[in-house]
């Protein structure tokens, strides 16, 4: 194919990517017409029409993006298998006041870091077993998703990764979710005790059978007239 301008070049690939986020097969694919599309490639790259976000994840420069870019959806590409959780999907689900500044992550690979244009990303190691309970996804515009955990999982994953803290009774547990955490009184009160219970399970965790213990009766307090 003869030469096309960049312009030419991110509309070809406009029409394979419908969001903002894309890999490198995505990417060889839309220019696959192209000579030399790796070539090409560097050429958007050095032009800034397209951002390289990590070795083989992209997004579009911001002279070409069309929305904003979801570092949930990074997130999920950079490492996987991953889903965002820990403190970024708890802020998320509204349980802890304060936004993570990482975007955290759980996996059942290695625990990495990588340092991006768009921040930091943060996986930790968790069992096999336990990785596929609780994992919801959560839809976006044009088809786009991303792997999240849900409220109960999150917190599982935190107090997992807290390795530092003997906690032995429902009396510690609630001191260390309500002041430590700073966990939302109320948004815990509406976790599921079903699931709590099976992500004890999964995790082998005494500390989770005690947060369900809290749990429980929280609800049955709120419950009681």
């Amino acid at each position: 194919m003869a030469s096309r301008s960049g312009a030419g070049m991110i509309e070809e690939l406009r029409k394979t990517v419908k969001g903002e986020e894309f890999d490198y097969q995505a990417l060889l694919s839309a220019l696959r017409d192209y000579r030399y599309p790796r070539n090409r490639i560097n050429k958007l790259l050095r032009r800034g029409d397209v951002i390289r976000v990590k070795k083989g994840i992209y997004v579009f420069g911001e002279r070409y993006a069309r929305g904003p870019v979801s570092r949930e959806i990074l997130a999920n590409m950079i490492y996987g298998p991953s889903c965002v959780s820990l403190d970024y999907a708890l802020h998320y689900h509204g349980l802890i006041p304060e936004r993570a500044e990482a975007v955290t992550s759980v996996t059942t690979g290695r625990s990495r870091r990588f340092l991006t244009p768009f921040g930091l990303f943060a996986y930790r190691r968790i069992p096999v077993r336990a990785y596929p309970v609780g994992i919801q996804r959560v839809e976006l515009e044009a088809g786009r998703g991303f792997l999240l955990a849900s409220p109960e999982k999150a917190l599982a994953d935190k107090l997992r990764e807290d390795h530092g803290n003997a906690i032995r009774t429902p009396g510690i547990m609630r001191s260390y979710l309500f002041e430590n955490l700073r966990i939302d009184p109320e948004a815990f009160a509406r976790l599921d005790p079903e699931l709590m219970l099976l992500l004890a399970i999964r995790y082998r965790s005494s500390k989770l059978r005690i947060v369900h213990q809290v749990l429980f009766k929280e609800r049955a307090g709120r419950a009681s007239p």
